[in-house]
């Protein structure tokens, strides 16, 4: 991407309003903080006093608005104070300039470096520092300087009060996260009435299990339809697939493509049932019209096999989900009576496992979300639910895109004995679904000083960033104060409200807040000039100018730059300056400070577009334990081999996000490719998510204890670990790995009746490993006489490729 196009998109980002969902309630709780700050302080010290303490005040409100899955009041107490710190300190060494530049330095490296514990903390500790070279000025003594950060102080407490005292949608966020993945499987099963092999973003259900991650105190109080939804809409996700697809069972066209279909727009309903009753606290309203699709007497004549048993299991899943999330639909009886191959001969509670092909001993189902014999770990994406596919674990034809994490196809199931989804005629117990634990605030400190002093490195873009700000702050000043402008701290505020470790944000950011303060500054100065507010009016307009960023933080930068100016200069015109003395300068020195900030990153960069090699190199390195791990569980059965898969997988599910991310940031950079090409990155990327669907394929099948080993697959997962960690280092060194270890314990592998399926899904690996080289080798093959290219050293692509993906 060109200069020229980069900086017009990024210019269009910063400009845009988004049509988001407003939360009036929230602003007006968070403006009535404010107000209650400023006209406390205004009564006890006065109006200098008063536009500190509501700086400390607006910033905790802020803070409240970030994503954040911790409690808000936390996030306020922790705004106000360090604010407060900062403002005190910097008092202290205002009127030594040297002193007071080495502060800034260290004040802004050190908030430059707390993004690598996550932007919520960066945002806070870059706002604070921005927010405190306004603070600094207003003191004219220790003693007040003392008395203004204690002020912070309270208004933070306030904040957090009100929170407490009124709360807002208190488990919303969480509400939404759960209601978003049920919502996204809704969709999902729409999609798949109109294309059986539809992709599937598990970003959502990714979300909703970080939400899922709670302290000790919220664990006590959280409400009861957010317990266990999630894992239920794990394992339906694979269910809506292996329902849909064709290979399956169900051809393309005739009555049973269209009852599926019906199925599929019944799920769709009720999920969407449980998403809004689960994001506004109400009732489950199940549509009748959607159970009976479920209820239809002719669905088993119509319907067999393996269809049959993923209707019936979907059924079971749909009515976990709405009693979990507060319905109580009717018990389906309606197919007791209709027995055929392979349904369940009992009702709801004894459906068993749809993996088995053939009639089985009824058993009931287990509703534990992690019982290894009915559901696989509700962390994962693939199947947890399948019928016999074909033989032919590789037929590529019916795998979902790149986008996909986890499987559309099932296949067969293991034969050998005790195999996963075999059936049991023991009950498996049924535990309580352990808590995830979110660290408490104190306990976050020494987690966030260990990720940036991991990141504290050369060439870290963290550590880039932080040189970038805390430069480009002490330029701004030094150039702010040289500058017969007055009021020099507004360029490098702008420059530290603005920066951001990535290009898209810190361009799209200076233009908002650019063209925000213009506009802001403009309406202030209008409504200043025609009503001449004293100090009280001018408090009333600040709140109100909060308010309104309060309301519509959410819908973009312009916005919330433009109310930003507007509240500064009413705030400051309640301290006494006139808007002649702030407005002229603010908008020059804010143009400076934009144009330093997207100057410093133009010089020295941390574009992301090299860094895709060591990104995609990450997600195989990652990528190849999770499906080494998932063979090893075949070749020794007897071992608790379920933690180690779990914990891969969620290894191989994060450095997938982190690639999907550093593809959308090189995106919008203006920065040519340098050894990766816009193809090989989505060839590579297809070749991946292929392999982690063949993995998650298995490992919907997991042996049970007791089963027959598979020896030759300890040897190809030892290899496949090697040849992965060999891979991932010749992709970071720009060569192209080979696989040719993994090929030899393929050739070794002596195939028995036992492990076809395991041995067929060995081969598919390969494949997707070849697949991978390919797309890695951008080398032009020489041409031979014939005017053909020579077949690769890897072998011959799989026939049957992405194309059909």
């Amino acid at each position: 991407m060109s200069w020229r196009r980069a900086l017009k998109d990024t210019a269009r980002s910063g400009i845009a309003v988004e049509r988001k969902r407003l939360e009036p309630l929230i602003a007006v709780r968070g403006a009535a903080g404010l107000a209650i700050v400023i006209a406390l302080s205004l009564w006890l010290f006065g109006p200098a006093a008063a536009a500190s303490s509501a700086f400390g005040a607006f910033q905790a409100a802020i803070a409240t608005f970030q994503r954040s899955w911790r409690p808000r009041p936390e996030l306020a107490i922790a705004s106000g104070t360090s604010l407060a710190v900062s403002t005190f300190l910097g008092y202290l060494t205002i009127s030594k300039e040297p002193l007071f530049l080495a502060l800034l330095v260290v004040w802004t490296f050190a908030a430059g470096m707390s993004w690598a514990a996550g932007p919520t903390i960066g945002l806070i500790a870059s706002s604070n520092v921005a927010i405190m070279l306004v603070t600094v000025t207003l003191p004219t003594s220790v003693a007040q300087a003392a008395g203004h950060a204690a002020m912070m102080i309270v208004g933070g407490l306030v904040q957090a009060a009100l929170i407490v005292l009124f709360p807002v949608r208190r488990w919303g966020a969480h509400r939404d996260a759960l209601a978003d993945a049920l919502a996204a499987e809704a969709d999902y099963a729409r999609r798949l009435r109109h294309d059986p092999v539809a992709s599937f973003d598990p970003q959502p259900l990714m979300e909703a299990r970080n939400a899922a991650a709670v302290t000790p105190r919220q664990a006590r109080r959280r409400p009861a339809e957010l317990h266990g939804a999630r894992g239920i809409a794990e394992r339906i996700r694979p269910v809506l697939a292996s329902l849909a697809d064709p290979a399956m069972g169900v051809p393309a066209e005739g009555p049973a493509r269209d009852r599926v279909r019906e199925l599929l727009a019944s799920a769709a309903t009720l999920l969407d049932a449980a998403a809004h009753a689960i994001r506004h606290g109400e009732p489950v309203a199940v549509p009748p019209a959607a159970l009976a699709t479920f209820r239809t007497p002719d669905t088993g004549s119509i319907l067999t096999g393996a269809p049959y048993r993923a209707m019936t299991r979907l059924n079971t899943l749909l009515q976990d989900v709405a009693e979990t999330a507060g319905g109580t639909p009717q018990e389906d009886t309606s197919q007791k009576d209709t027995p055929h191959e392979g349904a369940p001969s009992g009702a709801r509670g004894t459906a068993h496992s749809a993996d088995n092909d053939g009639p089985s001993t009824p058993r009931p189902a287990s509703t534990d979300l992690g019982a290894r014999g009915t559901a696989h770990s509700a962390e994962k994406d693939g199947p947890s639910t399948s019928g016999r596919a074909p033989t032919d674990l590789g037929a590529r034809g019916t795998a979902h895109s790149a986008e996909n994490d986890g499987p559309s196809t099932p296949g067969q199931a293991p034969t050998h004995p005790g195999a996963r989804g075999t059936a049991r005629p023991a009950r498996t117990p049924r535990t309580r679904p352990t808590t995830r634990t979110r660290p408490t605030f104190l306990a976050l400190i020494p987690k966030a000083l260990k990720a940036m002093r991991s990141e504290l490195r050369r060439g870290s873009p963290i550590t880039r960033h932080a040189t970038r700000v805390s430069a480009v702050a002490a330029t701004g000043y030094i150039l702010g104060t040289w500058l017969p402008l007055g009021h020099g701290y507004w360029a490098p505020l702008t420059s530290v409200m603005v920066m951001r470790p990535d290009f898209s944000q810190t361009y799209s950011r200076a233009v908002a807040r650019l063209a925000g303060t213009v506009i802001g500054v403009a309406v202030a100065t209008g409504v200043v000039q025609a009503a001449t507010p004293g100090t009280l009016q001018s408090g009333t307009l600040a709140v109100a100018s909060a308010a309104l960023m309060y309301l519509l933080m959410r819908t973009g930068q312009f916005a919330t730059q433009a109310c930003i100016a507007a509240y500064v200069v009413f705030l400051l015109g309640m301290g006494g300056e006139e808007w002649t003395q702030t407005v002229p300068e603010r908008v020059l020195l804010t143009l400076m400070g934009g144009l330093l900030a997207m100057l410093a990153y133009a010089v020295y960069p941390a574009w992301e577009t090299p860094r895709l090699r060591t990104r995609l190199a990450d997600w195989l390195a990652a990528q190849g334990p999770y499906v080494a791990a998932v063979f090893g569980s075949y070749a020794d059965p007897s071992a608790s081999n379920a933690p180690d898969v779990r914990e891969a997988l969620l290894t191989a599910r994060t450095a997938r996000a982190a690639w999907h991310a550093a593809v959308a940031r090189a995106t919008a950079e203006p920065v040519r490719h340098r050894g990766l090409s816009r193809t090989a990155a989505d060839d590579a990327e297809d070749a991946l998510a292929q392999l982690g669907r063949v993995a998650m394929l298995l490992e919907a099948h997991l042996p049970e204890r007791g089963a027959t080993p598979v020896p030759p697959a300890a040897r190809f997962a030892d290899a496949l670990r090697e040849s992965t960690h060999k891979g991932a280092k010749a992709i970071r060194e720009r060569r192209v790995p080979t696989w040719d270890a993994v090929r030899e314990a393929l050739d070794a592998w002596e195939t028995e009746d036992t492990d076809k399926v395991v041995r067929n899904t060995a081969t598919l690996v390969l494949d997707t490993l070849t697949e991978l080289s390919e797309a890695l080798d951008t080398a032009v093959p020489p041409m031979t006489l014939d005017g053909t290219a020579p077949e690769k050293p890897n072998g011959p692509r799989n026939p049957k490729d992405s194309a059909t993906r």
